[in-house]
């Protein structure tokens, strides 16, 4: 049964594909080299400045991994382990309650404020998703955090789906994904107030971030690059194809780019040589970026699926990059 639905979100991803947004997949071979060449320069670049010198982005390309290391997703003695918990919001955009999970990290107190992580989960799923022990998010973020390479921060995992007459995702079209585009209004008009109500939030830009897997990592490109001045960091894994072109999609290739007064500290983007679901997309995205001089991260595994094993090496990665001084 799960080969099937992988199988057919393949199949329904490539035919979105070629039915709409065919400039952000052209000349595939061009593609490749540019995103072999960014990479090559963020990674290999030599007699670099000395670190007090280089800007956020540059500090943080040596934390990249291809894969983590043994034990980075398993529980430790020793270690405290906070859960995701449940919680209701009412969407004014979607018109009913909705769910979202939330994770404090350990020791939270009402008297300090913290930064907040919110991630996305991809088609046909819910906010429950990232906090599956598939994929072990709580306890990836804990042990990072005890090992020093995490900061404090409330990691917040939202049902994306945002429609008025459709409560959850029935089939892959157009209105279906013109539900998930609608998750920016869900979440800058009632969401993210929720949480700054909620709980004790450090507000502003340089204190949020937004990342996603697929669908969702399309989504947290779409936020991110139209609410810049919302969003310090932005992440995306495996994104799915339909965000940036000339035919029906919500940004148009030169509108993913970013003006001089909301530079992200982090744009980083992974995905898997191997992703026979998304397939060439996140390179049409680098290409995108690199035509628009958007400076970006990049992270490529080269044997991990379009699930949980891509999606887990993305946010121990990107984890480590918020809210650094």
């Amino acid at each position: 049964m799960k080969n099937k639905k992988v199988l057919a979100i393949a199949l329904s991803l490539t035919l979105l594909m070629t039915a709409g947004c065919s400039s952000e997949n052209s000349d595939k071979k061009e593609t490749t080299e540019k995103t072999t060449t960014t990479t090559t320069t963020v990674s290999q670049e030599n007699n670099q400045p000395p670190a007090e010198e280089l800007d956020y982005m540059d500090r943080m390309k040596d934390i990249i991994v291809e894969i983590p290391p043994q034990g980075y997703d398993k529980k430790r003695d020793g270690v405290e382990y906070n859960k995701f918990k449940s919680n209701i919001y009412y969407s004014s955009t979607a018109e009913r309650d909705t769910n979202v999970n939330v994770l404090l990290p350990p020791n939270y107190s009402e008297d300090k404020e913290y930064p907040v992580l919110y991630v996305l989960h991809g088609y046909y799923d819910n906010e429950d998703w990232m906090a599956r022990s598939v994929v072990n998010l709580n306890v990836i973020y804990q042990n990072l955090l005890a090992d020093g390479k995490a900061e404090e921060m409330i990691i917040v995992l939202p049902y994306i789906f945002c429609d008025k007459d459709m409560p959850y995702c029935t089939g892959m079209n157009e209105a279906n994904n013109k539900a998930y585009d609608n998750f920016i209004n869900d979440l800058t008009t009632d969401l993210m107030a929720f949480i700054e109500s909620e709980f004790s939030v450090k507000k502003g830009r340089e204190n949020t971030a937004i990342t996603g897997f697929s669908m969702g990592g399309r989504e947290s490109f779409l936020i991110g690059f139209k609410r810049p001045d919302l969003f310090g960091y932005i992440g995306s894994a495996c994104t799915a194809p339909g965000l940036a072109g000339a035919f029906g999609c919500p940004l148009k290739e030169e509108e993913m780019k970013f003006d001089e007064a909301n530079q992200p500290n982090v744009v980083f983007i992974s995905s898997s040589k191997i992703d026979s679901v998304v397939g060439t997309s996140p390179d049409g995205y680098r290409s995108i970026m690199t035509k628009n001089g958007v400076k970006y991260l990049d992270h490529v595994m080269q044997s991990t699926g379009h699930d949980h094993s891509s999606v887990k090496p993305h946010l121990y990665n990107f984890l480590q990059m918020l809210f650094k001084e």
